[in-house]
């Protein structure tokens, strides 16, 4: 069976990906401001692993849980619903300019968009 991950292109597609997610995010008003003291190397490296993982490319993942890893964001910046939607916008704008197939980023949106990941992002 092919994984997410496999089908993406592996290694070298996701981390394209997140290099370009991570350009339109940091010129995104909406949540350029979450990320102005963020080591953006650490970030896209966390950001490569955690998608490595979910979309079936690894067993494992070191990373923090999604809840401890933005409770500040909720608690002190404002992490909300809207901002959770921009970065799924911006990593969808992001699949569709690299011409991933409609079918597949379906996929990604239903993993990565899931009500689960929502709330355990904004600590619900």
């Amino acid at each position: 069976m092919t994984t997410l991950y496999e089908k993406l292109g592996g290694k070298e597609a996701v981390n394209v990906a997140v290099d370009i997610f991570y350009d339109k995010v940091l010129k995104d008003d909406r949540v350029k401001d979450f990320f102005v003291n963020t080591d953006m190397v650490k970030q896209k490296a966390h950001q490569k692993a955690f998608m490595t993982y979910a979309f079936g490319g690894s067993d494992g993942f070191d990373g923090n849980e999604m809840r401890k890893a933005h409770q500040e964001l909720v608690a002190n910046k404002g992490l909300t619903d809207i901002h959770f939607d921009a970065i799924a916008e911006n990593l969808v704008i992001t699949l569709q300019e690299l011409k991933v197939a409609p079918d597949i980023i379906d996929e990604v949106v239903k993993i990565v968009g899931s009500v689960q990941h929502r709330n355990d992002v904004l600590n619900r």
